[in-house]
Parts: structure tokens; C-alpha cells; sequence
């Protein structure tokens, strides 16, 4: 969302590495830091180990960053929400990190303060998922984006951002007239108002 008609609309997609990214919904600074914090694990990882970090394994370290927050005395825990999402060499994955350390694999997900609309479409259409194709998928994000939208708003290329990820397709940050294509096949052209963003992995 912007506060008012002059100012832009808050970057909510971060790319991390060639084979995943995090979508954040809560204080854009804290979300640097645990970005920048997740950047410099999974070079250390292609450094010692000549390989991608696995998924599973970049998502335990920054929950368990989070929950030594809560622990310690005179630190606050991290006020952000994340939704990591990639492919690694077991395949595809969507993980949910809250702010208190809790993280956990899901099937399909949407955070931040309007996401219950779009829970609810993800689990109403999650049977169609394992077998929908690439564009599909990115279809269904886009419904959902909008179900969590007021009624008054639309998704269009300014408030609108895609990650896209795929076993044979690293992942890519796709904004602007990139995502024009995609909003007009899922909703024939309307091109007004509203905010979103969306993370899709493709099986």
C-alpha cells in the first residue's frame, strides 16, 4: 500500500541467491538485516562447500537467530514476517519465519495484515497446485493478491511484484511492465488502485 497519492509503494520481494528469495511483510529494516544476514550465509555455503544452501537449512538459522532474541535481555525480537520460497536440490520449497523464531514448511501461504483472503483462496485451490503449470501458478498468486485487496482496489504494474522460482529456472524478481503481460491474462485488464505481493515455486 502507499500512505497517500506522491509516494511509491514499499519493495516486499528480496532475491538472495540464484535459487531462492524472501518475501517480507512487517519492518523493512529488520528485514535487512535478516536478508543481508542470509546473503552471507549462502555465499559461505558456495565458498565451503561448492554448493547452493539448502533451504531447509538457511530457514532453521534465521529462526534460530530470532528466537536468541527473545532470550537475551535489552534485545526486542524481530519485527517481520517472512515467506522463504526456492528450489534446492531435494526440489521445491515455501517456508513461513514469524518473528518469534517459529518457522515451518507450508504448501502454499500468504502473510502480512490482509492475508487471510488470500489464505483462504490458496487452501480453497490447493488440489489444483500439483498439477498447474508455471503461468498457472502465477495466475493463482495474482487471484490471491487481489482477494486480499480492498474492494475498491486493483493489482496493477506499479503496487505489484512477482518471485519466481523453478527447478530448471533460478529465481528472478519480476516488476513492472514485466508482471503487464500476467495481470491482463488473469484479470482482463484492470489497471487501477490496490497493493500485493507473491511468491510462487514451480514444480
Amino acid at each position: 500500500r502507499d500512505a497517500e497519492e506522491l509516494s511509491s509503494y514499499q519493495k516486499k520481494i528480496i532475491p538472495i541467491d540464484t535459487h531462492y528469495g524472501v518475501a517480507l511483510a512487517g519492518l523493512a529494516s529488520d528485514a535487512r538485516v535478516l536478508s543481508n544476514f542470509m546473503k552471507q550465509q549462502s555465499l559461505a555455503s558456495r565458498l565451503n562447500y561448492d554448493r547452493p544452501i539448502p533451504l531447509g537449512e538457511i530457514t532453521s538459522r534465521i529462526g534460530d537467530r530470532a528466537q536468541t532474541n527473545t532470550q537475551q535481555y535489552g534485545k526486542r525480537p524481530y519485527g517481520v514476517g517472512l515467506l522463504i520460497a526456492g528450489v534446492d536440490a531435494k526440489g521445491p520449497h515455501l517456508y513461513e519465519f514469524q518473528p518469534s523464531g517459529v518457522t515451518q514448511e507450508m504448501l502454499a501461504c500468504g502473510i502480512g495484515a490482509r492475508s487471510q483472503m488470500a489464505r483462504t483462496y490458496l487452501e480453497r485451490n490447493l488440489e489444483e497446485f500439483e498439477n498447474s503449470s508455471r503461468e498457472e501458478l502465477i495466475k493463482h498468486a495474482l487471484r490471491s493478491l487481489k482477494d486480499s485487496l480492498a474492494q475498491d482496489k486493483e493489482l496493477t504494474v506499479d503496487n505489484t511484484s512477482l518471485g519466481v522460482a523453478g527447478i530448471d529456472e533460478a529465481f528472478k524478481l519480476y516488476e513492472g511492465q514485466e508482471i503487464a503481460g500476467w495481470l491482463d491474462a488473469t484479470f482482463e485488464n484492470k489497471t487501477e488502485g490496490g497493493g500485493g505481493e507473491a511468491m510462487e515455486t514451480d514444480s
